[in-house]
């Protein structure tokens, strides 16, 4: 009995040490790939941040121990989103099995920070503003976090200006391309660098010369990118993804860069409800984006306090409203019969319920070996300590 009442003790930890596991288990352990993906924009990053913040919750009731980075297999982000994306994977310093920041803690630092990031009076040589203190706030809030070091993968896009090429960072890169495993710090600044906005980055890695612009010169909405690295590695998998913009204006006026931005962004949306077509929206690619913003609000750099709040309140009006859907034939949006934060409900359910599955297939296999013959193994070994003990009691 002794000894039964032990197997059922060793068992059950090793149960229960396998769910209580933090990081995400391998997608070769479940049935889907999941992905985050964050848009450019400045100080409009608390839209997709507030957002977030009704996802954390709804895993959050499930999981109380719930943190986002522990639920998505990739977080991607550009430019301000890259920033998003390096503080939900960072490990925090206070517990390295969790992020940095939660998105609460995002939308906090948004408002705490963006003034004094987007300081009129700490004008750049040549562009608005020096930078100066988003960089130092990055690397105080990243220390000495490097790119492999994330709690999950990451893919942020960035610009070279000297080799005029793209440089993506992430995670998938890293065995062929060491020299990309930089610190996050560099990695969040270089992707922020905004031309005009912010000046260029310039670092060396590995022995290799960054001179760095805005990610969103090449991807402001990285979702592309990041479902193509994942596709790289992962051609044949299931692909679930949330997609958060940080807000466009609907306007005929617009001219110039911002109707090639605007033209660049609906190409990026087409080809991703193309990939994604024939699928529920909401279940396998769910965008979330505010398509009809106050122009006063689409300024980047606006931190007044005003501004900072009605971003917010923004972000909490779109949980509201209903998820659209990208007309393949027209290019209208279609609006669907659930709203958004019904369709992040739906999406936290999947979440948990695909770690759930990881979690407790891992919980089924030590050391490679399945279940069911760990199970005879430590039978056997229950067994023969049971006759041991008969033995010596006889």
């Amino acid at each position: 009995m002794a000894h039964f009442v032990l197997f059922v003790l060793l068992f059950a930890g090793q149960v229960i040490g396998g769910f209580s596991t933090q990081r995400l288990p391998p997608s070769n352990n479940g049935n889907l790939i999941t992905i985050l993906s964050v848009d450019g924009g400045g100080i409009k990053g608390i839209i997709p941040a507030t957002v977030l913040i009704h996802l954390d919750k709804a895993l959050k009731a499930k999981d109380p121990n719930a943190d986002l980075a522990h639920y998505f297999d990739v977080i991607g982000g550009t430019s301000t989103g890259g920033l998003i994306t390096a503080m939900l994977a960072a490990p925090s310093p206070d517990d390295p099995t969790r992020g940095a920041f939660t998105p609460a803690k995002i939308v906090e630092f948004y408002k705490k920070n963006g003034p004094h990031i987007f300081n009129e009076s700490r004008p750049g040589n040549g562009p608005q503003f020096d930078g100066e203190f988003l960089h130092n706030i990055t690397r105080e809030l990243l220390k000495d976090t490097r790119l492999s070091q994330t709690l999950t993968n990451v893919v942020i896009p960035s610009f070279d200006m000297k080799t005029q090429k793209p440089v993506i960072f992430s995670n998938y890169k890293l065995e062929n391309a060491p020299y990309l495993n930089a610190l996050l710090s560099d990695i969040g600044i270089s992707t922020s660098a905004a031309p005009t906005v912010l000046p260029p980055y310039y670092f060396v890695n590995d022995g290799v010369e960054f001179n760095m612009i805005d990610g969103a010169v090449a991807a402001g909405n990285p979702t592309r990118v990041t479902v193509s690295e994942v596709l790289q590695q992962n051609e044949d998998s299931e692909i679930l993804v949330l997609s958060l913009g940080t807000g466009t204006v609907n306007s005929s006026d617009i001219s110039g860069i911002d109707l090639i931005n605007a033209a660049s962004a609906a190409m990026t949306e087409y080809y991703l409800a193309s990939l994604f077509v024939g699928f529920k929206v909401g279940k396998t690619y769910l965008r979330i984006e505010e398509y009809n913003l106050n122009p006063d609000s689409n300024n980047m750099v606006n931190v007044t306090k005003e501004n900072l709040d009605a971003l917010e309140e923004i972000g909490k009006k779109l949980l509201k409203k209903n998820v659209v859907k990208l007309n393949l034939d027209t290019f209208d949006l279609e609006h669907l019969g659930e709203t958004n934060a019904q369709a992040l409900d739906r999406i936290a359910d999947i979440l948990h319920g695909e770690r759930q599955r990881r979690l407790k297939r891992k919980s089924m296999e030590k050391r490679g070996r399945p279940f069911v013959e760990t199970l005879r193994v430590l039978s056997d070994k229950t067994q023969a300590s049971a006759a041991i003990l008969r033995n010596l009691l006889i």
